[in-house]
């Protein structure tokens, strides 16, 4: 009985706590969604540049051994060594030396089958005579690689030296130009381009100023001194007739020595006793004078805004011109075949050039960029010199080879010439015919052979016709 009495009130309790938690508010719980803003660090790849410092592996081609006819003077050779070659990343003997040395020392290395030269500088006939005993390289594919040098197909072709191959690359030049005075300006022919002239046009021009200010304007170096035989031998003779030896009484040289006998009077007479036309220029004798150009250089440094420097005339051939052209070789026996052709294209920059000019006179063979410390005169003579050089009617004509010591004996019938025909009114096919012998006699005693621009004689005298 007990026992059941508990349970009840147990029972009681529990009902009574229902009841009583029934009776009590209800708590409701309700869910929101808010948003909620929230930082959130993502890690984003970004491309940073730094700059890494690189130092080449310095270009050296070595020792190079670089020998020449050409500045073979104290000055000019330690100018070579210490300006032009300077910058060059090799080791370069420089070694000038007159014409017999020169040839002695690469005729023996060739014959040797072993040398120690490996750039040869040279005249444009020398580089003949080191050809025919089969001491140069063919450097037809260095022509390729240099081809943006703009050197003139002119220059390229007396480098094949009559065959098909090229022997050596131009380098350098001393030339003859025309100096101008602009007061002769206003009588300039129409239609003629004083920077394209021919000989035609350069005759009516010294007339106009004749008939115009009744003064002979035109000068010539006639004097003792003075290089008028180069005007005969490289520029108006090969200019009417092709060449100079073999078309030396021929029908087209005769013409030329017309021209000459024609513009004669309007030359002013004292070029006679002209050596060097910068003098007569200066002191405005003549207005318009034809020299080479050292002998030019005082009247456009001196009053370089008074004068015009200008290329040769034209005459039916071409545009007859005389370079004493020097370029660069490699000889069979070179040691350092790449330390030559570096050298070769780094002496043909514009900085070398300008350098070499700069130290030497000599001229490029190409148009340069002349930078403002070259003198105004020295720049016009160099763009005239490259203007003919670079002309569509280009005709080099070399200096005479081959002659040794008798290179005054080739000149005396030029010289005779223009004494009998042009002073002295003699026929001219007669003085052609009679020269003719004389100046065959000197190509038979000196076994000379052709050159340029008259034909290869194939080792033979060349022979007057």
């Amino acid at each position: 009985m007990k026992k059941s009495g508990l349970f009840i009130i147990v029972a009681l309790v529990l009902a009574a706590s229902m009841v009583l938690s029934a009776c009590q508010p209800q708590t409701v719980t309700q869910v929101e969604t808010k948003e909620v803003p929230v930082e959130v660090q993502v890690e984003v790849p970004v491309q940073v540049t730094v700059e890494k410092i690189i130092t080449p592996t310095p270009i050296n081609y070595g020792d190079v051994v670089f020998m020449s006819t050409q500045f073979n003077t104290i000055n000019e050779a330690e100018a070579v060594r210490g300006v032009v070659l300077k910058d060059f990343p090799a080791t370069v003997d420089f070694i000038p030396s007159d014409a017999g040395t020169f040839f002695d020392r690469i005729n023996a290395e060739v014959e040797a089958g072993k040398g120690t030269a490996s750039v040869l500088g040279a005249l444009a006939g020398e580089f003949s005579t080191l050809q025919a005993t089969n001491s140069l390289q063919d450097l037809t594919s260095l022509k390729a690689e240099v081809a943006d040098a703009g050197i003139s197909d002119a220059f390229w072709n007396v480098a094949s030296l009559g065959t098909d191959k090229t022997y050596y690359v131009p380098w350098i030049q001393a030339n003859y130009i025309l100096a101008v005075n602009k007061q002769a300006l206003p009588y300039l022919p129409e239609g003629a381009d004083v920077n394209a002239l021919t000989y035609d046009q350069l005759l009516e021009w010294a007339k106009n100023i004749k008939e115009g200010t009744g003064e002979a304007k035109l000068g010539f170096p006639a004097g003792d001194k003075g290089l008028l035989h180069r005007f005969f031998e490289g520029f108006l003779i090969p200019a009417f007739s092709g060449g100079v030896v073999t078309t030396f009484k021929s029908t087209d040289a005769a013409a030329g020595w017309q021209w000459m006998k024609d513009v004669w009077p309007y030359v002013n007479p004292q070029s006679t006793t002209y050596n060097f036309m910068q003098e007569p220029l200066l002191s405005e004798e003549v207005w318009i004078a034809w020299d080479h150009t050292a002998r030019l250089v005082e009247a456009f440094t001196t009053r370089p805004d008074d004068f015009l420097a200008v290329a040769v005339p034209a005459g039916p051939k071409g545009r007859a011109f005389m370079p004493v052209l020097a370029g660069l070789g490699i000889p069979t026996t070179a040691p350092n075949q790449a330390g030559a052709e570096a050298l070769i294209k780094f002496l043909l920059t514009d900085d070398a050039l300008v350098n070499t000019l700069r130290e030497t006179g000599f001229f490029p063979v190409a148009a340069v960029d002349y930078p403002g410390y070259v003198s105004a005169g020295i720049k016009m003579e160099g763009d005239a010199v490259a203007a003919q050089s670079s002309a569509p009617d280009a005709l080099p004509a070399l200096l005479p080879q081959g002659l040794g010591d008798k290179g005054d004996l080739f000149n005396k019938p030029f010289r005779d010439a223009f004494i009998a025909i042009v002073l002295n009114e003699k026929d001219i096919t007669t003085t052609l015919e009679e020269q003719a012998v004389n100046l065959q006699a000197i190509m038979d005693d000196t076994k000379a052979p052709c050159w340029s621009p008259d034909p290869d004689s194939a080792g033979q005298p060349c022979q007057v016709k």
